[in-house]
């Protein structure tokens, strides 16, 4: 471990496991998870939207859960497994994830800002919930704003992914969720 004695109280060292890496990093006890993933490491799919916890455009699975990182400090992710919307394509032919797929070909999207925060808490209900019905999603998909689409392509969706990964199953071939 590096020796930041000569830093002053206001600062410590974490070692934090985003996306199966190891990052060290010096920050503030009160920097947020947010912060720290946009500015010091650099991933900036996670958006900023409305610092309260609200708009879950900042949403990231945190041990496999969906957690809002602006409202978590990034001290508290410490030990736990964070996972970003960066980890959902494979890193070297760049290739989309299905849940990725899904809201390209139902239109899931529109501006683009929420739908790293809509694709996290997809990925972490999906793993919790399989089985998902439409009207499970949609009560799902509540928990974070969109102002574009009206939230039905973002259902469907997720209901096509759903569906695609129930067939898979069934069939006995690996579904290919992202974490």
């Amino acid at each position: 471990m590096n020796d930041i004695s000569g830093l002053g109280d206001d600062v410590q060292l974490l070692t934090l496991d985003v996306n199966g890496t190891s990052y060290e990093v010096i920050t503030a006890p009160r920097r947020t998870l947010v912060d720290v993933l946009r500015h010091d490491l650099r991933l900036t799919g996670t958006h900023v939207g409305c610092e309260h916890g609200i708009c879950g455009a900042c949403t990231v699975l945190v041990d496999g859960l969906p957690a809002r990182a602006c409202l978590m400090f990034a001290a508290q992710a410490e030990g736990a497994r964070i996972t970003t919307v960066e980890s959902l394509a494979d890193p070297d032919s760049g290739e989309l994830s299905d849940l990725q797929r899904a809201f390209t070909e139902h239109h899931g999207l529109q501006c683009g800002f929420c739908t790293p925060g809509f694709l996290m808490l997809a990925e972490g209900f999906l793993a919790e919930q399989p089985e998902a019905s439409k009207e499970e999603i949609r009560e799902v998909v509540a928990a974070n704003l969109c102002r574009c689409t009206g939230y039905q392509t973002i259902v469907e969706s997720i209901e096509a992914c759903a569906t695609a990964r129930r067939a898979q199953r069934a069939v006995g071939t690996k579904a290919t969720p992202c974490n």
